[in-house]
């Protein structure tokens, strides 16, 4: 068994990380912008696992160097999940961009001083299905890259990922060599929450759950469950044939109607009241933003569809994923139990 570092400990990813390689029997640090935060940790990954967790938690924040040597020095493997997902998109996209960037740069660094093996880094679809406008392939895959230039099809978000990384390929492609690494490209990511602290990827499922939604926009994603996104980082670390690989996470595109539709008649009644029926025009959705944040990052989506291949997951990883719809049904019944909604 191996000693493994987890990034962002108590991000949504993370978490499921964390309970999946402790499961295997790995010894497991976690990091977090405070030590402080380990005690909510692993009572939260204690309550979802069904019995006691306990990992140390080292402070290293994405955008200080202080930290990161003495979180990796040790380790086997580094499992790098910490990345800035905001619900609310800022106005200058170096807030996010930076962080993404030099946080990556950081902990590739910091992983080849204390001779660790491997990284596998979240990175997502947004790196590969983003900046193409009409030109965008019917099908993409690992050999894709996003144009983060395009301002048209991008958000902060997606930019920062493709930045970051591109950035840790060139690194070990060049002064990190000897440096394994791997990247886990998912789509939308859903699934249970842990407890009402969670992703803000989880918003899909929150809007529609929350009412403020008057119908369902022409919007899609991929969608993938977080643990079987857990189960590709778990499967990438040790795998000889993934090192210097991407792989792309997805089970399926689904609209935001079909979202809404597989929830139909599976919630409490409370809950049922609040879907939307009908479609939004795009013009609504465009004024809603100015009212409701979280509904400015989907502009982009607007009558577009971005379909991914897993094909490589699946051939070289062994990896199986649930279905979209055991995500967004497990997804909606956690925060439903978490009363996060």
């Amino acid at each position: 068994m191996a000693k493994v570092l987890v990034t962002g400990a108590t991000g949504f990813i993370a978490g499921h990380v964390i309970h999946q390689l402790v499961e295997a029997g790995h010894e497991v640090t976690g990091t977090a912008r405070s030590a402080s935060k380990a005690n909510a940790l692993n009572k939260t990954l204690s309550a979802y696992a069904g019995h006691d967790i306990r990992i140390p938690i080292r402070a290293a924040d994405l955008s200080r160097d202080a930290g990161w040597a003495e979180a990796c020095d040790g380790m086997d493997f580094v499992q790098h999940i910490a990345s800035p997902i905001p619900a609310n998109l800022p106005k200058d996209h170096d807030e996010l961009i930076i962080p993404a960037h030099d946080g990556a740069l950081r902990v590739l660094k910091a992983a080849k001083a204390a001779g660790v093996k491997r990284v596998v880094m979240t990175s997502s679809m947004a790196a590969i299905a983003y900046g193409w406008g009409d030109a965008r392939p019917k099908l993409l895959t690992e050999e894709h890259w996003s144009n983060s230039g395009n301002m048209q099809d991008n958000t902060a978000y997606t930019r920062s990922k493709t930045i970051a990384e591109r950035a840790a390929w060139a690194y070990v492609n060049d002064e990190g060599k000897g440096l394994e690494l791997t990247t886990i490209n998912p789509a939308a990511v859903l699934g249970p929450v842990m407890s009402g602290d969670f992703s803000a990827s989880v918003e899909i499922l929150t809007q529609l759950l929350s009412g403020k939604l008057p119908g369902t926009p022409r919007v899609g994603f991929g969608i993938v469950d977080v643990r079987d996104v857990a189960a590709a980082h778990v499967l990438a670390m040790t795998n000889p044939a993934a090192a210097g690989e991407r792989f792309l996470v997805c089970d399926r595109f689904m609209w935001f109607s079909e979202v809404a539709d597989t929830l139909r008649g599976q919630l409490p009644p409370a809950y049922e009241k609040r879907l939307p029926k009908g479609e939004l025009p795009g013009w609504v959705l465009k004024l809603m933003a100015y009212v409701n944040p979280a509904v400015k990052q989907v502009i982009p989506e607007l009558n577009r569809e971005r379909h991914v291949s897993n094909e490589k997951a699946k051939r070289i990883l062994g990896w199986q994923p649930r279905t979209a719809e055991e995500a967004i049904l497990s997804g909606a019944k956690s925060l439903i139990a978490h009363k996060a909604v």
